[in-house]
């Protein structure tokens, strides 16, 4: 069953090299390949990948669900199957992709979570300037809502990245892939009020002058530290909702979408590999419309 660890490592290396994707996304696909596979060993049934059929891995499929793993689970699991098989096709190992015969799980549709711009503004008032942190706490909240970043790329952002005098930043997002994202008048004022008279009373350690948010130690702060901060300021502003700062990116999208920007530059923007991740925005923006309709419409009161 040596055919097994040759592929598996062959398809990690494409899906780090060719798909830019995450050790950590690679190394959930593999091990959803191995979970496939223990179930054939299980099932006392030995063969190499290249000789999988259609109904093995209905088979494996039946088998999870008993095993009472939930649908968005199994969606998750099928999707490293599928990318593996995909593999093997593209290795020229197998005639087709069979994982493609297979219909995913139904997983029920959600909606994340938004901010209206008053809430943002109830947040950002909250925020006492007064404090050693408060400036910083203020640029970084510009930040996420000004740009879409993600929480990991606000951590990571760098003073070399900076390019305020054409309007832009440069981020690395997920699989390392780096990208350029537009700042507003706003976020750039924030953060350079925040460079020029918060940030120099820091005692900076080694290795760590080139990250633009520092910690009171003077290093980079953890992506656990914003979520805290992120969520002291909802609760100052008396917002009940459980957000995050992935909220923020959240509202930086669909504000762009209600203000009529277009979904491809707003994919840019997000860096999402697909325009159907960035659609999501769109069933947020109708369920924005028909609650307005419902509110406000005299038929409806």
């Amino acid at each position: 069953m040596n055919n097994w660890n040759s592929y598996l490592k062959g398809f990690a290396g494409f899906m780090k090299l060719e798909r830019s994707l995450s050790n950590k996304t690679v190394e959930g696909y593999s091990y959803d390949v191995w979970k496939l596979r223990n179930y054939l060993d299980m099932e006392n049934i030995i063969i190499t990948p290249e000789k999988v059929e259609v109904k093995h891995l209905r088979g494996f499929i039946t088998w999870i669900n008993k095993e009472g793993i939930t649908a968005r689970a199994q969606v998750r699991i099928l999707h490293g199957i599928r990318a593996f098989f995909n593999y093997l096709w593209s290795e020229g190992a197998v005639k087709q992709n069979i994982a493609l015969l297979i219909d995913l799980p139904v997983v029920g549709f959600r909606l994340p979570v938004m901010l209206s711009v008053t809430e943002i503004d109830r947040m950002i008032r909250n925020i006492d300037l007064n404090a050693p942190e408060g400036k910083r706490n203020k640029a970084m909240v510009e930040t996420l809502y000004g740009c879409g970043l993600r929480v990991s790329e606000l951590v990571n952002l760098k003073i070399s990245e900076l390019y305020f005098r054409e309007g832009y930043i440069k981020v690395t997002g997920k699989g390392d892939k780096q990208r350029i994202v537009p700042i507003g008048t706003v976020a750039m004022n924030e953060i350079n009020g925040y460079m020029r008279f918060a940030r120099p009373q820091l005692t900076i350690k080694k290795g760590q002058d080139n990250f633009v948010f520092l910690n009171k130690r003077g290093s980079s702060l953890s992506r656990e530290m914003v979520f805290v901060i992120v969520q002291q300021l909802a609760i100052m502003a008396g917002i009940r909702k459980p957000i995050g700062p992935h909220t923020l990116r959240h509202s930086f999208a669909s504000h762009l979408l209600e203000g009529g920007a277009d979904l491809r530059a707003i994919q840019e923007m997000l860096g999402h590999a697909s325009i159907v991740t960035t659609e999501i925005y769109t069933h947020m923006n109708k369920e924005h419309l028909r609650d307005t309709i419902i509110m406000y419409h005299p038929r409806n009161n």
